[in-house]
């Protein structure tokens, strides 16, 4: 067995300097597009790098009414939260009968999970709308729903099957000896206990749906229909004929920001316990 050439305080400091770098890169990309959204155009060319000397509020009012972003926000709040919601409903009791029951065919319907996770999403672009057009949900806030949770369920069984495997089965066997039902076992026993790891999934779909792009420009025509990432796009788009209203862009894209990052901010530590407890698979 060979040793590693770079004694272990080394390479953990390498580490620590990566993650710090990276981490202090990230915090300052994200403080500098706040800050230019508070400037006036000239300003944001003219003086890049500094504070705003008044900040111009009026940028978000702009963005959040004429280039109509507060349509665009309900739009992607109620779609993204139908469908954690309904991802979560559906998801989480498979999730529990895959990785604690014991039937014929569940190592198959699995796998067979997971490998929808492979499936590129733009390969479904063609089905997926003919499929919504025959429906009638195309351009729709429904249509757009239901294709995000048929697509985020492969995902989300998957990483909550991995931290369903591994709660003690101890808990389960003392519950069923008490009398419990196989319902109560799950909603009184497991259920709890799989929060952080509910929670951990919940934001990661959250956020990814947040800022999805692909599905919602395929299936989305109709301007009162647009999502936040679309009004980004519309927003550039106009851009080529109005001249350039950099700063009404930044202020759209912390618009797009300020949710995700909260939501990481208020729950972080809860979902870096569900990771790390779901990763034991």
């Amino acid at each position: 067995m060979t040793r590693s050439r770079f004694p272990a305080p080394l390479k953990r400091a390498i580490a620590y300097l990566f993650v710090g770098g990276w981490s202090a890169f990230s915090v300052f990309f994200v403080l500098w597009v706040i800050l230019a959204s508070l400037k006036k155009n000239r300003d944001l060319f003219g003086s890049p790098w500094t504070f705003p000397a008044e900040p111009a509020f009026g940028n978000y009012v702009k963005t959040w009414v004429a280039s109509r972003f507060g349509d665009y926000f309900l739009n992607s709040l109620l779609v993204v939260s139908v469908s954690v919601a309904a991802l979560l409903l559906v998801s989480v009791p498979a999730a529990y009968v895959l990785s604690r029951g014991r039937f014929r065919g569940r190592e198959a319907l699995s796998s067979f999970l997971a490998f929808g996770m492979g499936v590129p999403i733009p390969l479904l672009f063609v089905p997926l709308f003919v499929i919504m057009a025959t429906l009638r949900l195309a351009d729709t806030l429904t249509g757009l729903t239901i294709v995000y949770v048929a697509l985020s369920i492969p995902f989300t069984i998957y990483v909550l099957e991995g931290f369903f495997s591994s709660l003690p089965s101890e808990l389960e066997s003392a519950a069923i000896i008490d009398g419990c039902s196989d319902f109560q076992v799950f909603r009184y026993v497991m259920l709890p206990l799989a929060v952080p790891g509910i929670a951990t999934v919940a934001i990661l779909n959250f956020v990814g749906l947040w800022n999805e792009y692909q599905l919602s420009l395929v299936l989305i025509n109709s301007p009162e229909n647009r999502t936040l990432s679309l009004g980004i796009y519309s927003l550039i788009t106009s851009m080529q004929y109005s001249g350039g209203d950099w700063a009404g862009l930044f202020a759209g894209v912390t618009i797009v920001m300020v949710p995700t990052i909260a939501l990481f901010v208020i729950l972080s530590e809860r979902m870096i316990s569900g990771i790390t407890m779901g990763g034991v698979k």
